[in-house]
């Protein structure tokens, strides 16, 4: 009996250090949202993905290398999967996502560009259904579908129902990174650790952007950068930093479709920031749908992390 306590007891708190690192993910990318709007304005996005993640990508190898393990023969035990789930995860969701994601957003306007992109939890939780089979209960899917409505009632004024070659590609990235994420979790399965998953969709990623940049022509545009630019790579990259650090790790102890879903809670922290910090005023519809996200993210946070039987 006690170890049935034990076993629970472990399990509930794996359950509230994944969800609160989780909220933690989105209350940063919330935040990101307002500081790069100062930043990414300012030099070319692809060549700041880049370097962003060649930068943390560097840093989490080495966080990987010391928390390895050496075994009896004296060899490090850096990774505990093959290497191609891991090359998939940065191909994936750190190189070929982002290049859509920005070739759309050269046609696309910026806010339906970041609407589109918030439908990832749907993706995601198609994806955890049926290759990581997780269950997803009724509740779960109705407190989604209420932060959905408020996500429209926040960009409806916004919005328009013309669809562009842009948002084509915006979606396809989305849903690539839907992909990456499901690759990612079911790594984390099998008992790869989250810095390794976070090292490769870094690494990986930037080196597959750096080779997309050099074949478009614009290598020259590494080393052109002025010293406020690398501030800005910096700054933005500290930000950028605790999102991949906070996401990954908390996945590995809950659902995907659960930590997909929290994320949602994003724009409601921009629109609170850009009230307080820019004296951005928020349309009523923005608070009505603001309120609907918060009201299903309180039921997505209380559900479980469970597979189906």
């Amino acid at each position: 009996m006690k170890e049935v306590n034990k076993e629970g007891s472990k399990k509930n708190n794996k359950e509230f250090l994944g969800t609160f690192l989780i909220l933690t993910t989105a209350i940063f990318s919330g935040v990101a949202i307002i500081v790069n709007k100062f930043f990414v304005a300012k030099m070319d996005p692809l060549v700041f993905t880049a370097l962003r993640s060649l930068f943390i990508g560097v840093i989490f190898l080495v966080i990987a290398l010391l928390v390895s393990k050496w075994d009896s023969k004296g060899n490090l035990k850096f990774k505990k999967t093959s290497w191609v789930p891991l090359l998939l995860i940065g191909i994936i969701g750190g190189g070929l996502a982002f290049w859509m994601f920005f070739s759309g957003l050269n046609l696309t306007l910026g806010i339906r560009a970041a609407f589109l992109h918030k439908t990832l939890p749907i993706y995601a939780t198609i994806f955890a259904f049926f290759f990581l089979k997780e269950k997803i209960t009724k509740k779960q899917i109705i407190a989604m579908s209420v932060m959905f409505i408020g996500l429209v009632l926040m960009q409806l004024s916004k919005l328009s129902f013309e669809m562009r070659i842009g948002d084509l590609l915006v979606l396809g990235a989305t849903v690539l990174w839907a992909i990456e994420n499901t690759i990612s979790k079911k790594a984390m399965l099998n008992k790869e650790s989250n810095w390794v998953v976070t090292f490769s969709r870094m690494f990986f990623g930037s080196i597959l952007l750096i080779a997309i940049i050099f074949t478009m022509g614009d290598i020259g545009t590494l080393f052109a950068l002025t010293a406020q630019q690398w501030l800005y790579v910096g700054i933005s990259g500290m930000f950028l930093l605790i999102y991949v650090l906070t996401w990954y790790w908390g996945l590995k102890y809950i659902n995907l479709s659960k930590a997909a879903t929290i994320l949602l809670l994003a724009p409601v922290v921009s629109l609170f920031l850009g009230m307080v910090w820019l004296g951005e005023k928020a349309l009523p519809l923005q608070l009505i749908g603001s309120g609907l996200i918060l009201i299903g993210s309180y039921f997505i946070i209380r559900a479980k992390s469970e597979k189906r039987s």
